[in-house]
């Protein structure tokens, strides 16, 4: 199942708005086939790995990291193809939450036959696609909150300037948490800031391109912007009473959203998003936006850029966040992964 979970890690960048899945087949301690889902709408692990072992897939065990399917969706159903390679066994790490799946593929091989055992290594499989499972459960992604500070907690200077805070190799890191997420979320400050880009840059890996999502309540977002230059799928939220959008927004999807107190509801934008298959939001903007992700539990995860420099308490901080009266109150994070980038550390973190 290890090995399956590897094979599945290969789909990191591709195979969106699917679930990242492997399969390995084997006769006891010997495998004779394994794949994983490469990319949507082509073949899922399981084929690939019957594929490989041919006719040896009869009798054999099959270690599947999701679920087989059940149902007919762009490919057939996984489960069916199991049975009629003859497979004796199935080992599932993790069960499928999607309504069309959700039990039926493991009840389907069962009333076939095939013993099936479900867990192994189920939290490392949830791990893998914490979008999807998130998208599916809870009706909204996961979200992951970038950041990068000085070791004084600041973000730019007074009068703005922010590049560059972190060396190559942290900026080089983002790159990796872009290309796996299905949307990069941003506000129209951040743009009318550092008319940022927001694509991904990595020269030899494959990926597929996830969506621009820019937060502008008041479409503010000036024409020669690079997020409307229409490069990759962009979508721009704005208030229902920002009137109708003009011709700056051509190349790009505009829609309204609900609004209150001066802000747009994020909880709105978060379902929406998952309402259009995006399982993972990666999210890079000011202080304001992100500490109102944080300050309403819509922040699943930071990832902390933090370079050995210091800025001033006249530059900028790292969050916005309602004031505390007791430390009770204070937010608490455990820490998921650290390590150094170059001169850099990367903190990975959870609200606890």
């Amino acid at each position: 199942m290890a090995q399956a979970l590897r094979l599945a890690e290969r789909g990191l960048y591709t195979t969106q708005p699917n679930p990242r899945v492997g399969c390995v087949i084997a006769h006891g301690e010997e495998v004779v086939g394994q794949g994983w889902h490469e990319r949507a709408g082509q073949p899922h692990a399981e084929v690939f790995a019957l594929r490989e072992a041919g006719p040896r897939a009869l009798g054999a065990t099959a270690y599947v990291t999701l679920e087989p399917c059940a149902h007919h969706g762009r490919t057939p159903p996984c489960a069916d193809a199991l049975l009629a390679a003859g497979i004796g066994r199935v080992v599932i790490a993790a069960e499928d939450p999607f309504p069309q799946v959700a039990g039926r593929g493991i009840e389907k091989l069962r009333m076939a036959g095939v013993a099936v055992e479900a867990g192994l290594l189920r939290d490392a499989a949830r791990e893998l696609n914490l979008g999807f499972f998130s998208r599916i459960e809870r009706g909204r992604p996961w979200v992951r909150v970038k950041l990068a500070m000085s070791l004084d907690g600041r973000t730019a200077l007074a009068n703005g300037e922010s590049k560059w805070i972190t060396g190559e190799a942290a900026r080089a890191d983002v790159q990796h948490w872009r290309a796996r997420s299905s949307a990069i979320l941003s506000g129209s400050g951040t743009v009318l800031a550092d008319n940022p880009r927001l694509t991904v840059r990595l020269d030899e890996t494959p990926f597929t391109p996830p969506w621009r999502v820019i937060l502008d309540r008041q479409l503010r977002t000036p024409a020669g912007s690079h997020v409307l230059d229409g490069q990759v799928p962009t979508l721009v939220l704005h208030a229902d009473t920002a009137g109708q959008p003009d011709h700056r927004f051509e190349r790009v999807e505009c829609m309204a959203i609900p609004s209150a107190d001066s802000s747009l509801d994020l909880h709105a934008v978060l379902r929406l998003l998952a309402e259009r298959g995006c399982s993972e939001v990666h999210v890079e903007a000011g202080p304001t936006l992100c500490g109102a992700l944080l300050a309403t539990g819509l922040a699943d995860e930071l990832l902390l850029y933090i370079a050995p420099l210091l800025l001033g308490d006249a530059a900028r901080p790292l969050l916005h966040l309602p004031a505390l009266t007791e430390m009770a109150s204070r937010w608490s994070l455990h820490t998921v992964d650290q390590r150094q980038l170059g001169g850099d550390w990367r903190l990975q973190l959870r609200p606890a």
